[in-house]
Order: C-alpha cells, then structure tokens, then sequence
C-alpha cells in the first residue's frame, strides 16, 4: 500500500510515494508524497505513525473506517490526522496499515490496527497536528503533503 523512503535524498517522482520527516525537539515535521490525493493521506498517516512507533510485523487486531466529508486538501488531512490521534488517545488504536479511497461526498479511510501496547513504542506519541504549516497539494510528480505533529 505505502512505503517508507526515509533516506533523505530521496526526492518525489511519478512511481514512487513515500515519506520523511525531521524531528525538532518536541515536534516532528513530515513530508509524504504519492501518486494520488487519497495515497498521499494513506502516506502521511504512515508517517505520522513511524515517528514513535515500529509496526513492521505487527498483525492487526481490528479494522476501522473512518469517512471524512469533501473538504478542500488541507482540512482533509488535518481531520484525517486528528481522527488518527483521537483513536489513538482514546481507544489506544494505532494504524499498521491504511487504505484510502475517493467516494462520493468525501474520503473513505480503512486502518488495520493494533493496541499501542501490542507495538513497540520509538518516540513520544503526538498529541497535537499544527494547521498553521499543514499543506495537501498537487505537484507535477503527483501530489505531496507537508505538516508538523507536536509530542
């Protein structure tokens, strides 16, 4: 579905999504790009993730679905990610895998999840997403996001 390409000269290209991100004391800031609008959300998902926890070989003990209304780009992945953050904090549900799908009137989101006990923690976990540096766009290679999640 989405793969990490960490190495940080990696740039964006029409066949590739993938993500980075830079930690700055108590907040990390992301870059995630895809082929598509609905990849890149999947993207940056996986990468809001990956900056405090490993998932890699953890089996999913649920499914959620999350439907988010039509929204201009931004307000689509900041809701996106403060669902994710939500679930987070109040069910302890953390995606290991994302899916996401353009649908009539909005966005269709299914996570694989698993309990944050069941993975291993790296970082601290986000509490926050800023609005103030989130950016959704299409680029000629596709499309690409950008934002800040605070710890």
């Amino acid at each position: 579905m989405v793969g990490d390409t960490s190495d940080p000269g990696q740039a964006p290209r029409p066949d590739l999504s993938g993500h980075r991100s830079v930690v700055q004391e108590d907040e990390v800031r992301i870059e995630a790009w895809a082929a598509s609008r609905e990849h890149c959300l999947a993207e940056a998902v996986v990468a809001m993730v990956e900056c405090f926890a490993d998932v890699s070989g953890v089996r999913p003990t649920g499914v959620g679905r999350i439907r988010l209304a039509e929204a201009c780009d931004e307000d689509l992945l900041a809701a996106l990610l403060d669902e994710i953050l939500y679930r987070l904090e109040a069910y302890g549900q953390v995606p290991v895998d994302v899916e996401a799908d353009e649908a009539e009137g909005g966005l269709d989101v299914r996570l694989a999840v698993a309990g944050l006990a069941d993975v291993r923690v790296t970082g601290e976990v986000p509490t926050d997403v800023g609005w103030e540096d989130l950016r959704l766009r299409p680029g000629p290679y596709g499309w690409s996001c950008e934002m800040t999640v605070d710890g």
